[in-house]
C-alpha cells in the first residue's frame, strides 16, 4: 500500500521537476537527430535507444507532443519548432485513421497542445493557424466517435436515466479497439479527450441521412459502458470481483450486443489487473470529470429525468451523499466519479509503498517477492517487472481527482499523486545518462508477448523506456510545475 507523504507540495518537487526538464531536452533532440522516420514510430527503448514495433502507430503523437511540452515548460523555441513542423508534416494520417482507438493519444498530444498554447497566449495568435488546429481536432473527434459498436439496451449501466428519446433509438455502445467491434479496452477512456475537444469546438458526427450524432452523447455512453464492464465494484459480478479492479478488455457478442466476459491483451489474465490499464482508467475518468464540470447543464438533456429522482452515491456499501435531481449532469458525473474513486483506491491499496506498481497485480512471480506491498518497489528483482509508465499516468489522475474533489477526500488522492511523482522524478526511475534516449526508466510494454528487452544477467525486463511513459512523465511534471508556480492549471477544457 502506498505510504502517502502528506507533507509534499508541488513547490517541494519543483527542483526535481526542473531537473527532469533539463534532462528531457537533450533526449528529445537526440531522438530528433537520429530517428529514421522510414522505420515507423519510436515506441520503446532497447539498450537505451528507441526502436519501433509494428503494431499500430499509436505513439507518434507522444513523440512530437513531448517537444511541445518541453517548450511549454522551458520556453525554448527549438522544441516548439520541432512540435509544430512535425505535427504538420507527419500527423495528418492520424486524423483520418479509422482503424484505431488512439485519437486522444496522437492528436490531442499534438494539435491539442498547440491549440492550448495559443489560447493561453503562450504562442502568438494567428487566426489561420488556430483554425487549422481546430479543424484537425474536430475531424479527429468525429472519426474516433464513428468507430462505434452498439450494445444491448438491457446491458449493465451506471446511469439511472432514460436510455433514449423519441423514435426508439438506442444510443448505447462504445468505441471499439483495433481488435474488432467486439472489443472494448480500458485504455480508450483516455482517448475520449478527442471527443471532448471536438464537442467543445461545436462539432458533431454526421451519419446516414444527415443524422447529427452528438459527440458528447457518445463520450458519455462510452464512459458508462467502460465504468459498468471494465471496472469492478465488489458487487459479486464474478469470483474475483474486488472493488476497483480493472479488466483490460471487455468482450461483447456482436449478434445481440450482450456482454460476454472480461479479457486481457497486455495483462496476466482477465481476472487480474494490468496496472497500466488501471492507470488509464484513473487518469481518463479524472480528466473527463473536469470536462463534464465545464459544460452547461442543458447539454445533458438525454440523461434528464422527467420527475425528481432520489440518488444515493455509495462507496463500499456506505451511503455518502443523497441527492434529488432532474438534470442529467449529476448522474453522468456520479458515474465517472464512482469509477475514478474505486480505481484510485485500488491503486493506492495494491501498489508498493513508494507508489510504483508491478506490471500486473496478479503476476505469478509476485508470490516470490515476500510482502511486496509493504516496501518500495524493486525494479531490479528477478521475478516480475515494475511499470513506471503506469505510475506516471496514475499520478496525474490522482492529482486531478484530488483537485476535483477537494476537501479531506481530495487531499488523500492529491497527496498520493505527489508521492508517486516524488518517486519517479528521482533515480532509479529518472534517466540521467545522456546516452539513454528514454526519460522514465523501467517501463513495460507487452509482457505476455515478450516484447520488452531483458538485459544480460537479468531474468526480467528492466531499465528501458517507452514513448507513452516519457510523454506522461513530462505532462505530469508540467502539471506540477504550473501548480508550483501558481500558473494556469494545465487542462484542455
Amino acid at each position: 500500500m502506498i505510504k502517502i507523504n502528506h507533507s509534499l507540495t508541488p513547490q517541494k518537487l519543483q527542483r526535481k521537476i526542473e531537473r527532469l526538464f533539463e534532462l528531457s531536452g537533450p533526449k528529445i533532440l537526440d531522438i530528433e537527430r537520429t530517428w529514421d522516420s522510414t522505420k515507423g514510430t519510436p515506441v520503446f527503448t532497447v539498450r537505451g535507444r528507441y526502436t519501433s514495433r509494428g503494431w499500430t502507430e499509436w505513439t507518434q503523437g507522444f513523440q512530437f507532443g513531448s517537444a511541445i511540452l518541453q517548450f511549454d515548460a522551458t520556453g525554448e523555441g527549438q522544441f516548439l519548432k520541432i512540435g509544430r513542423r512535425k505535427t504538420v508534416d507527419l500527423m495528418a494520417p492520424h486524423l483520418s485513421h479509422i482503424g484505431v482507438h488512439d485519437h486522444g493519444f496522437n492528436n490531442v498530444s499534438t494539435y491539442g497542445n498547440l491549440l492550448r498554447l495559443m489560447l493561453e497566449e503562450r504562442i502568438p495568435f494567428n487566426g489561420w493557424e488556430k483554425s487549422f488546429y481546430e479543424l484537425a481536432l474536430k475531424l479527429s473527434g468525429a472519426v474516433q466517435a464513428a468507430r462505434w459498436s452498439r450494445i444491448s439496451p438491457a446491458s449493465r449501466t451506471l446511469l439511472p436515466s432514460p436510455l433514449a428519446r423519441a423514435g426508439g433509438h438506442n444510443p448505447r455502445g462504445y468505441i471499439y479497439t483495433f481488435n474488432g467491434p467486439h472489443s472494448l479496452f480500458a485504455d480508450t477512456i483516455r482517448s475520449l479527450r478527442s471527443l471532448a475537444l471536438a464537442h467543445q469546438l461545436g462539432h458533431a458526427l454526421m451519419g446516414e441521412g444527415d443524422r447529427k450524432i452528438s459527440l458528447l452523447e457518445r463520450l458519455v455512453w462510452h464512459a458508462d459502458t467502460t465504468a459498468a464492464h471494465n471496472v469492478y465494484y465488489g458487487e459479486g459480478r464474478d469470483a474475483y470481483d474486488v472493488r476497483g479492479r480493472v479488466a483490460h478488455e471487455s468482450i461483447f457478442n456482436m449478434n445481440d450486443g450482450n456482454y460476454r466476459c472480461p479479457n486481457s491483451q497486455q495483462g496476466y489474465s482477465p481476472f487480474t489487473t494490468w496496472t497500466r490499464g488501471l492507470a488509464w482508467i484513473i487518469c481518463g475518468f479524472a480528466e473527463q470529470l473536469e470536462f463534464i464540470a465545464s459544460r452547461p447543464e442543458e447539454e445533458f438533456e438525454p440523461w434528464r429525468m422527467p420527475e425528481p429522482q432520489p440518488m444515493v452515491l455509495r462507496e463500499e456499501g456506505r451511503s455518502l451523499r443523497s441527492y434529488s435531481y432532474t438534470g442529467g449532469q449529476l448522474p453522468v458525473a456520479a458515474m465517472m466519479l464512482r469509477a475514478a474513486r474505486a480505481t484510485a483506491d485500488f491503486y493506492i491499496e495494491n501498489t508498493p509503498t513508494d507508489g510504483v506498481p508491478y506490471w500486473d497485480t496478479g503476476a505469478p512471480g509476485l508470490a516470490k517477492l515476500r510482502n511486496h506491498l509493504d516496501k518500495p518497489a524493486d525494479p531490479f528483482n528477478n521475478h516480475e517487472p515494475v511499470d513506471s509508465s503506469a505510475a506516471a499516468i496514475a499520478a496525474q489522475g490522482l492529482i486531478r481527482l484530488g483537485k476535483y474533489l477537494g476537501g479531506h477526500d481530495g487531499h488523500r488522492y492529491y497527496q498520493a499523486g505527489l508521492t508517486v511523482a516524488n518517486t519517479i522524478f528521482s533515480e532509479p526511475y529518472l534517466s540521467t545518462k545522456a546516452t539513454h534516449q528514454g526519460l522514465l526508466l523501467h517501463s513495460i510494454y507487452h509482457r505476455p508477448n515478450g516484447w520488452d528487452y531483458v538485459p544480460p544477467g537479468s531474468k526480467i525486463p528492466r531499465g528501458e523506456s517507452s514513448m507513452w511513459g516519457d510523454y506522461h512523465a513530462r505532462e505530469l511534471a508540467l502539471l506540477l510545475l504550473r501548480l508550483a508556480k501558481g500558473q494556469k492549471y494545465l487542462r484542455f477544457f
